[in-house]
């Protein structure tokens, strides 16, 4: 069977996706990276303009998106939206982040879904000449949340696992790693992508009117601890963990997450400078570049290391 030829790759960008966009295109010889003019009216609101136009009528095109806070989606989603309508052979939106993901149910009556909002906006994309938009999502929040977008755009859904587990191949202690989730919800997304590791699963208990983090199941006496789950905010569950973790004999504990938000530089209470001793530290803290905000915060600090998208971005394009 004959080799499919590759498709030939418009990428266009918002302006904090810059840097992951230029390796995506270094990691593919078929990715011309496009422009868009990020600029303001005086009363604020967007004042954009498409480059190049007409040069890409025909062509395959995708946007790379950062929805980082709600003051930069409106912009990004009016480029979103007249990008199909240029004529274009087909459309793709990479949003590798979904961040109003942690807000998919409602628990009590007058709660607002989110997640369920921003899926339908995002549904509601034109369709390019070449049918239906693809959406590249990478560990979203809860599993269900794929049903909540609507037939008229093509959710796919990536992981970031395999670059978890490019990175445990190197370490020098690669054949003493064990797993841990932080509870149920991360072990059923995650555990079948981590088969072949011996397992930790922990799960928060109530302890009168606290709720504390204990060890469910597994064993993580002398062996090299690694935390995952798909996404962490202020870190209070992480380090809730590492400290069971380290209480039951681990050699040592790092984490990794797809997403690092941090909000309010969360990411601080995690530097090696910032810990009260050995016994607190993470040994390493794996994030992606989902969020590029963080990536060029936590940039040269202990524990933490970036493990990029870069390549299975360009990869995800093809399909």
């Amino acid at each position: 069977m004959a080799k499919r030829a590759k498709k030939q790759i418009n990428l266009f960008y918002c302006a904090e996706s810059e840097e992951l966009a230029r390796k995506v295109a270094n990691h593919s010889d078929v990715i011309e990276l496009q422009t868009i003019s990020w600029r303001n009216f005086d009363d604020g609101f967007p004042n954009l303009f498409i480059n190049n136009a007409h040069d890409i009528r025909g062509q395959h095109v995708a946007f790379l998106a950062s929805f980082s806070s709600p003051a930069v989606i409106f912009e990004q989603i009016s480029a979103i939206f007249a990008l199909p309508k240029l004529f274009i052979a087909s459309f793709t939106l990479v949003l590798p982040f979904f961040p109003t993901g942690s807000f998919e149910r409602m628990e009590e009556e007058g709660d607002v879904a989110t997640a369920f909002t921003m899926a339908r906006i995002l549904s509601m994309i034109p369709k390019s000449r070449g049918g239906p938009t693809s959406i590249v999502i990478y560990d979203i929040h809860a599993l269900q949340e794929r049903f909540y977008f609507g037939d008229d755009v093509l959710p796919c859904f990536e992981t970031g696992i395999p670059l978890l587990l490019q990175r445990l191949h190197e370490l020098p202690d690669a054949d003493n790693i064990t797993i841990a989730f932080p509870d149920d919800g991360a072990w059923k997304r995650f555990h079948k992508l981590l088969m072949h590791f011996p397992m930790v699963v922990c799960a928060k208990v109530r302890d009168g009117d606290k709720r504390i983090v204990q060890i469910k199941e597994g064993n993580p006496k002398a062996r090299h601890v690694v935390i995952v789950d798909d996404l962490v905010q202020s870190g209070g569950t992480l380090i809730e963990c590492q400290k069971v973790l380290a209480a039951h004999g681990a050699g040592k504990v790092s984490a990794y997450v797809t997403h690092g938000v941090f909000p309010k530089r969360s990411w601080e209470r995690f530097l090696h400078n910032n810990t009260e001793g050995s016994d607190d530290q993470f040994a390493y803290f794996w994030i992606t570049d989902s969020c590029p905000l963080t990536v060029k915060d936590i940039a040269n600090k202990a524990p933490f290391e970036v493990l990029s998208l870069a390549d299975s971005i360009a990869n995800a394009l093809q399909i």
